[in-house]
């Protein structure tokens, strides 16, 4: 069973900037898509952004040049970097390594972020 544990959340000011941190307790295939998903109150989880072995990354529209995602593979370490932060960006955020063979996936307990004016 692979544990996956967020750090780096907190409270940040709008346009301020956080990095999040998602560390693996083993190695994950790397035919997994490694992800950062979010979740404010009253709404969906949406995905935030992806990455896979191949390098390649997604972004929610609404990240997009504000947010980067990285992988340190000896480190068995996901990472998200958030700047430019806005209130909106407030969520808990969840990291997950999802298809392939993770299946349905392995999760975080999440990490919050919360933006203020």
């Amino acid at each position: 069973q692979v544990r996956l544990v967020e750090s780096g959340g907190g409270s940040v000011q709008a346009g301020g900037s956080l990095k999040l941190s998602c560390v693996s307790s083993r190695y994950i295939n790397s035919n997994c898509a490694r992800a950062w998903y979010r979740q404010a109150p009253g709404k969906e989880r949406e995905l935030v952004s992806s990455i896979l072995s191949s390098g390649t990354t997604t972004y929610a529209d609404s990240v997009k040049g504000r947010f980067a995602i990285s992988q340190d593979n000896a480190k068995n370490t996901l990472y998200l970097q958030m700047n430019s932060l806005k209130i909106e960006d407030t969520a808990l955020y969840y990291c997950a390594a999802v298809g392939g063979p993770c299946g349905g996936g392995y999760w975080g307990q999440g990490t919050q972020v919360t933006v203020s004016s």
